[in-house]
């Protein structure tokens, strides 16, 4: 059933509710008065008025204008409630009166219909259903229909003592005639269009300013106003003070969304807690407009230090109570007040207890590689592990692995390397970063075409050395800053760098393969060039290592961690953090598609390379002096004995020569060629990205040697 019905008593009883008027059509304007009706008016009278002297009708108008001024039909004055419109009614006087007594009575009539209006509004809006809102507003209608019912008594002692005349009552009518007849606007508007909360306040609000030309009814409407904007305002100070939406009716501007919860933080890339667990509602209050976004993060900071079950207690003073609004905007202090407070303290909570400072550091010591000898001394020992498909590594083991590694180097010194851990991945970083579409992702030229992925082949060849990825523990109220996909890019750019430490160890293995042949003089033209890419191709990796660490994340987070020092607010720092991964994403050319596969085809010809050369240079050339043995390091630091009796070298056939020289002019097109593409891209991304110029400087110059 719903609310708003009226119960059975009620409707066995019209006389108790105002309903008891018949209905009828609302008269068109152009078609005249309607003809009075003696039996829907007359209680047993004989004669209709116009039977009477003009005195004795006077007397008879005036003792039902009395009536008909608090909603009660007279002898010669009947009502009728409008059909389809609720609230209204009409009323007919009877047509044979004297026309003067008509004319004035149709200028007292519409106060009474007024009066008819607002009380049926003031009923209504008392109903628990209406809100707070429209209760208060019709608590504050009742009490002025209260002076209002007692200007009609001592109008009616007036008439009783013979003092009274119809000019007389249309006189003292005056000043609750544009009273009601603002108030009926009012309540018109607010039914019609079945305002609520801030609504209603909105409302109340326009009509006072469209009455700026009367002080009278500007400041009544101002009444009102205050009136009914008191239990919003307390709804409003527990907010600001105590984090709480105390809304039984929702009329409030804040909604909560209780299904999202804080561990979603942590948990999902795309989690909106911060943004959408607390958001503000359509239909703002005009005087909060300015101050809205102000409000709504003063609470949203007051939640989150309730949820770490830090104590607190706002400063409150007797000027500090949100109560009431006016032109002073000393509420707009108040409001100021408790946001700086609210924001000092939470910002205090979360750089000093939860050392928020420290946690990014230590993010940036592991996943940008700020000390790197733990990193070097993992590969080492998880090199066996790594090799492998992601589906067959056991990530367990390479977490053990990896805290041998942290106990073992500098970083054991650091209080929060136990956070660290890690995982593997089940895509590459290419295929992630497509997976990620709420990257920006910059240009490509129109000119030039992207480069195609085989996936199919990718992912056969993919190892646990594309795949690792270091992860961390993050805890409430720090994953505010450092949330799931704030983490996330951090991952990206760890990737990037671990695979670029890989490819360059790799490099290096093949480095010291050619070192252990610069002995022999028969080697020829075809070690000389292999030597010479091989240097080519290291310049190039270690400028890029060096243009990731040095030119672009150690600028950035000494810019980032300078600003951190003077934040005012949880959401300033947020957005700085977040404004430094975007920007180092795309400073490491993650954010450029065309960039990253030409990085990544480059990187993958360098470990074709290098895997080449640990494999052929040993089986062609194979040094040895008599009675000695020479031993070489290659493919993975392993180490290989080979020896022979007799001459002081040996070489395989002459078509293992060839074959081997082939692949090193192969390998060294194929590289200079890509590297050689770079320039287009980078000259074009430069007219809008600068420091693609300098990072042309740095690995196209490899390219020249």
């Amino acid at each position: 059933m719903e609310s708003n019905l009226a119960t059975r008593w009620n409707l066995e009883r019209p006389y108790l509710t105002g309903r008891f008027h018949k209905e009828t059509k609302l008269p068109n304007a152009t078609s005249g008065p309607k003809p009075f009706s003696i039996e829907s008016v007359s209680r047993g009278a004989e004669n209709v008025i116009g039977s009477y002297p003009v005195s004795v009708q006077e007397l008879l108008v005036i003792d039902d204008l009395l009536s008909a001024l608090v909603g009660i039909e007279g002898r010669y004055i009947s009502i009728k409630r409008v059909r389809g419109k609720e609230g209204h009614v009409v009323f007919h006087i009877d047509p044979s009166m004297d026309l003067a007594l008509q004319e004035l009575m149709q200028r007292i009539l519409p106060l009474c219909e007024k009066y008819v209006l607002i009380s049926w509004f003031v009923e209504v809006k008392s109903h628990y259903e209406a809100g707070l809102v429209n209760q208060a507003l019709a608590a504050a209608m009742r009490a002025l229909l209260l002076d209002y019912q007692a200007m009609v008594a001592q109008l009616e002692h007036q008439f009783r003592l013979g003092r009274l005349s119809v000019q007389g009552l249309w006189f003292f009518c005056q000043p609750m005639m544009t009273a009601l007849h603002a108030l009926s606007t009012v309540v018109e508007k607010a039914s019609s269009s079945y305002l609520f909360g801030s609504g209603t306040l909105n409302l109340l609000q326009s009509q006072a300013k469209a009455m700026a030309g009367d002080s009278t009814v500007r400041s009544l409407l101002e009444k009102m106003t205050q009136s009914a904007s008191t239990p919003y305002l307390s709804i409003l100070e527990r907010w600001v003070y105590e984090g709480i939406i105390d809304d039984p009716y929702g009329e409030f501007f804040i909604a909560e969304n209780k299904s999202l919860q804080k561990e979603s933080l942590t948990l999902d890339y795309d989690a909106k807690y911060w943004q959408q667990r607390y958001s503000l509602k359509d239909g703002i209050p005009s005087f909060l407009a300015g101050a809205a976004e102000t409000i709504l993060i003063t609470g949203k900071y007051l939640n989150v230090m309730r949820e770490c079950g830090h104590s607190f207690q706002v400063p409150l003073s007797e000027n500090s109570k949100l109560t009431s609004f006016g032109s002073n905007h000393h509420y707009l202090e108040c409001l100021k007040v408790a946001y700086d407070f609210t924001s000092c303290e939470l910002l205090n909570l979360i750089k000093e207890k939860h050392g928020l400072i420290g946690k990014l550091r230590s993010l940036k010591r592991y996943f940008l590689l700020e000390q790197g000898d733990f990193l070097v001394h993992f590969m080492d020992i998880a090199k066996e592990e790594l090799i492998k498909k992601p589906e067959d590594i056991s990530v367990e083991k390479l977490r053990s692995l990896l805290d041998i590694a942290l106990r073992s180097t500098a970083a054991a010194s650091d209080p929060c390397h136990e956070e660290l851990t890690c995982c593997v991945e089940r895509v590459p970083l290419l295929k992630k970063l497509s997976m990620l579409k709420d990257l920006e992702s910059s240009f490509p030229s129109p000119n030039i075409p992207a480069l195609e992925i085989d996936d199919q082949r990718e992912s056969l060849s993919i190892t646990g050395l594309e795949t690792f990825c270091l992860s961390y523990k993050v805890q409430w109220p720090l994953s505010l800053v450092i949330s799931k996909k704030a983490l996330t890019k951090y991952q990206l750019i760890f990737q990037l760098l671990f695979h670029c430490k890989h490819v360059e160890r790799q490099l290096c293995v093949a480095w010291q393969v050619h070192q252990g042949f610069r002995a022999c003089k028969i080697l020829g033209t075809t070690i000389s060039r292999s030597c010479s890419l091989c240097r080519s191709m290291l310049k190039f990796i270690n400028s890029l290592l060096h243009y990731l660490t040095f030119e672009v994340l150690e600028p950035n987070w000494h810019l980032m961690h300078n600003r951190l020092q003077t934040v005012k607010s949880i959401d300033e720092m947020i957005q700085l953090h977040d404004l430094f991964l975007q920007k180092c994403l795309k400073e490491c050319l993650l954010l450029l598609p065309q960039l990253v596969k030409k990085v990544e085809k480059l990187k993958s010809l360098c470990l074709q390379y290098a895997a080449s050369i640990q494999l052929l240079v040993p089986s062609i050339y194979i040094p040895d002096v008599d009675g000695e043995e020479d031993t070489y390091a290659f493919s993975m630091g392993k180490s290989k004995t080979r020896s022979s009796r007799g001459r002081s070298h040996a070489q395989n056939p002459a078509e293992e020569n060839i074959v081997f020289a082939n692949s090193i002019v192969k390998f060294e097109e194929e590289f200079n060629s890509e590297l050689h593409s770079l320039q287009p891209i980078l000259s074009y991304g430069s007219q809008t990205e600068p420091y693609l110029t300098h990072l042309a400087q740095c690995i196209l110059g490899a390219g020249n040697d």
